[in-house]
């Protein structure tokens, strides 16, 4: 039998059971995609990292869920570096930021990692900024797949999708009483985006329950082997785009603008996101999202050799 160390972690939290999961798999350049396809089935968590290199500056990594492989996930990333740090292969060397390069199969992106005031990492990673379409849909079929009226959505903001690592449809909604009174038809969500082309709905609303935060989200994905969403990172730099985008946020002269997110209160999870823009000539230069992650257990993944 191979024994693999592994631990899991609430990404986007920094209480226990908060935010969303991963789990951070090391030594695992070996175990193949089928093995890893299970594992991850036998985890059942949003995402599963697994680690096949490192040194004291980078990671080569790659993420699974349940049903496919990640190009890129925001939430696994922050999982696997707090893990990096704690398993003591990053090391601070008297400095409150490291820099980091994580090599995916099919890409390469920086991550800087951040001492807190409590010495916990906050953990910041580059994402592509997407880029911005309008599809033809039904949008009362929409409406009906989240249990709402043409009513709810604030129509004032277009309905657009975002491609980046992922392909995402944005939803304006009204107000927080709107949004908390969604019923998502997760069967009829998952044959809507694999009939359209997307993988995610990310609905949001403008104000939060929480007063120092910007946009309450919710963010569908069962098509993608998640049903909802308690925290996703690619999700939220789709988001942060579009409200620059639409002129929802400005950058009022300052070198970079910072927005927080709630997301996963309605499935008893609460999440916080922070993105991180740098604009210049009125076009977003540089594009972070972030957060904490909480360690919930760790151990040893046992496999037949």
């Amino acid at each position: 039998m191979n024994t693999y160390p592994f631990a899991l972690y609430d990404a986007f939290s920094d209480i226990p059971f908060g935010g969303s999961q991963a789990a951070v798999i090391f030594d695992a350049a070996a175990i193949d995609a089928d093995v890893r396809l299970q594992i991850a089935k036998e985890f059942a968590l949003p995402a599963t990292c697994f680690v096949s290199a490192y040194s004291e500056n980078s990671v080569s990594a790659r993420f699974q869920s349940t049903k496919r492989e990640y190009p890129m996930c925001g939430h696994g990333t922050i999982c696997l570096m707090t893990h990096m740090l704690e398993a003591g292969i990053f090391d601070w060397k008297g400095s409150d930021c490291i820099n980091v390069s994580l090599d995916l199969p099919t890409t390469k992106t920086s991550v800087e990692i951040y001492r807190r005031r409590d010495g916990r990492p906050v953990v910041m990673l580059d994402i592509s900024v997407p880029e911005f379409r309008q599809d033809r849909f039904d949008k009362n079929k929409l409406a009906d797949l989240l249990g709402l009226s043409e009513e709810s959505f604030d129509n004032n903001l277009p309905v657009e999708t975002a491609r980046g690592d992922f392909v995402h449809l944005i939803v304006a909604v009204k107000n927080l009483s709107a949004m908390r009174s969604i019923v998502p038809d997760f069967p009829g969500i998952k044959e809507f985006c694999e009939n359209n082309g997307f993988e995610t709905i990310a609905c949001f609303c403008l104000g939060a329950e929480l007063s120092d935060h910007h946009i309450h989200v919710r963010d569908f994905c069962p098509a993608v082997g998640v049903p909802e969403s308690a925290a996703a990172g690619t999700t939220n730099a789709a988001l942060t785009s579009y409200l620059i985008r639409h002129g929802l946020v400005k950058d009022n002269g300052l070198e970079k603008i910072n927005i927080k997110a709630e997301q996963g209160l309605e499935i008893k999870r609460p999440s916080s996101i922070l993105s991180v823009v740098v604009m210049k000539g009125g076009e977003i230069s540089r594009l972070q999202i972030g957060g904490v992650a909480t360690k919930i257990v760790d151990g040893n993944l046992v496999l037949p050799a």
